[in-house]
């Protein structure tokens, strides 16, 4: 079992940053693949990006591509997730989520499906 931890959120003005960890529990980290994804109020959940298990493939949704950047740090079990630019419509909870396998293709990455085990979710808030 892996749990997943989030943290970094906050309410920040448009244009400003933030940086979202997502710790994890288990002895595996190193061969997940990792994604976040984002849920406004009355939206279903986005893709934001996803990160292979090594860390050396990235992916990134339309709508954060040039502002957003996903790393990771597997000795410390952690994802990252930095947010650059903010705008009012980034606002929503964010959640991490760890995938079985390295890297399973941007379309499967991008898809809720294709991960098993979630955090509880962090709370970002642009405000204009």
């Amino acid at each position: 079992q892996v749990q997943l931890v989030e943290s970094g959120g906050g309410l920040v003005q448009a244009g400003g940053s933030l940086r979202l960890s997502c710790t994890t529990s288990g002895r595996t980290f190193s061969s997940y693949s990792m994604g976040w994804f984002r849920q406004a109020p009355g939206k279903e959940r986005e893709f934001v990006s996803a990160l292979s298990s090594t860390g050396g493939i990235t992916y990134y949704g339309d709508s954060v591509k040039g502002r957003f950047t996903i790393s990771r740090d597997n000795g410390k079990k952690t994802v990252y997730l930095e947010l650059n630019k903010l705008k009012p419509e980034d606002t929503a909870v964010y959640y991490c989520a760890a995938g079985i396998g390295s890297w399973n293709g941007q379309k499967r990455q991008s898809s809720p499906n294709e991960y098993t085990y979630w955090g509880q979710g962090t709370q970002v808030t642009v405000s204009s």
